[in-house]
């Protein structure tokens, strides 16, 4: 039985890691709010406003490339300080930017920080966890990542309502009042500048530091996070499988490793391939063509990002006690029945509670099974020398699809309709349904050595 300060210890540290996934949220959806003012601002053509918004992405890509296999060379804890840094330079200097060429560097010095953070986050994250508590933990990560999103939307609708009766006088007024969009990305600064200085307090993942020999510094944190006695059990196993030098690509592309990072790969897409991003990003055009009556477009980004907050304990709470492949399956079934739902109300005309309780309830099953879980997975199946080099695959897989998604939206729906275009989401839970029940094998309970010791094979394979 773990002691109080070891629960302590352990929740504390994740909470503090955790703080990446809410930049990564906040800073993705931060953007919302000021695309209208700085478009209007700087007198943008529609190609240049693509360009504002999408190059994110660019940095995002950037940042998964280099921080895998880095943070595999020089420790998570030193990648993590990076990502902080990107944060909060990125949230000042876009705030004092005076040209669309400051605005773009900016932009994407921030995607950069999110890559970072979407990457080496959940991976610090599961190798400081318990085996008991892993799955709940990791899990915590994406719960951050819909804070983010949540406190963004808020902070963008409070920063906004305020604007309207501010004085423009002086710095203040200028960056809430008079140009409110420089607030709005300002405000990241403090919780980029609280993660910097709270990563001065965490520890080292004690399995990067056994994979380079330091075996009393990784002893001595497993010790805080487990106890003594199952500390010296975990360090024993760590110590059989880290001798194996920091791996890269060509190692993943070797059997079974490539199967693996097959498996994860594919879960990825597929979860982004739900269109939960489309639901996010234009959920308040989708809510106003349900007819119920309101205004405020933030508002109604305020409504779905409390709902997939809310829904994200689900995952907390069962994953390590019903496991990843139960949540995942049903998670994806659900999800491919409430997508289809929503398509048929578009289909049928039906507008109203109806529609908003099928989103609404595709936003339940994806925050405890598609969204987490990926996470959680990606984390878990491979062993310490690759597992940077491997998650940046998986995390990149995320992007490039997140990409396609909000290409393909715009274009899917006013080509082939909405209703369709939702249909084809359900579609893609329908595949992840049968391919995850196919290969995806259980891992609760089980530390990562067990894991990656070759013991557990995935089933169908």
């Amino acid at each position: 039985m773990k002691s109080n300060r070891q629960q302590f210890f352990t929740i504390t540290v994740t909470l503090i890691a955790a703080l990446g996934g809410f930049l990564f949220g906040f800073d993705m959806a931060v953007v919302s709010g000021i695309i209208d003012p700085v478009k209007s601002q700087f007198g943008l053509s529609a190609s240049q406003e693509g360009w504002f918004v999408s190059c994110a992405l660019l940095g995002c890509i950037i940042g998964v490339l280099f921080s895998g296999n880095l943070s595999d060379r020089i420790g998570r804890k030193k990648v993590l300080f990076l990502a902080a840094v990107l944060f909060l330079v990125s949230a000042a200097g876009f705030a004092w930017s005076t040209s669309y060429t400051m605005l773009i560097g900016f932009r994407i010095l921030a995607g950069m920080g999110v890559g970072v953070a979407s990457n080496i986050s959940p991976l610090y994250i599961s190798e400081l966890a318990p085996a008991q508590q892993r799955g709940r933990l990791v899990t915590f990560y994406q719960l951050a990542i819909t804070i983010g999103i949540l406190c963004a939307y808020i902070s963008n609708l409070f920063i906004q309502r305020h604007a309207a009766g501010a004085s423009t006088d002086g710095v203040w007024g200028w960056l809430f009042a008079a140009e409110v969009w420089r607030g709005m990305f300002l405000v990241g600064a403090l919780p980029a500048g609280a993660f910097f200085l709270l990563l001065t307090i965490v520890p080292e993942s004690p399995r990067w530091l056994a994979q380079y020999g330091r075996n009393d510094e990784a002893l001595s944190i497993l010790t805080n996070i487990s106890g003594p006695e199952e500390a010296r059990r975990e360090m024993t196993a760590i110590t059989a499988l880290s001798q194996k030098p920091a791996g890269g690509f060509n190692e993943l592309m070797r059997p079974p490793l490539r199967n693996l990072l097959i498996m994860a790969a594919v879960l990825t897409a597929l979860s982004q391939f739900s269109g939960i991003n489309a639901v996010i990003f234009y959920g308040p055009t989708i809510l106003k063509s349900t007819g119920i009556v309101a205004s405020d477009a933030l508002l109604y980004q305020v409504m779905l990002g409390a709902a997939n907050t809310l829904f994200t304990f689900i995952a907390i709470w069962k994953v390590d006690s019903l496991g990843r492949r139960p949540l995942y399956i049903i998670g994806s079934l659900c999800s491919a029945i409430a997508l289809a739902a929503t398509a048929t109300c578009f289909l049928a005309g039906v507008t109203g509670w109806g529609m908003l309780l099928s989103i609404m309830l595709f936003l339940l099953f994806f925050a405890f099974s598609l969204g987490p879980l990926k996470f959680v997975i990606a984390t878990e199946i491979f062993p310490t020398h690759v597992r940077g080099t491997a998650l940046s695959m998986c995390i990149l897989t995320m992007w490039v699809s997140d990409w396609l998604v909000n290409l393909l939206f715009p274009m899917l729906r006013d080509g082939i309709g909405v209703a369709a275009t939702f249909f084809i989401f359900s579609a893609c839970c329908l595949v992840s349904f049968f391919y995850a029940k196919k290969y995806l094998f259980e891992t609760k309970g089980k530390t990562l050595e067990e894991i990656a010791s070759g013991e557990m094979l995935p089933v169908g394979q």
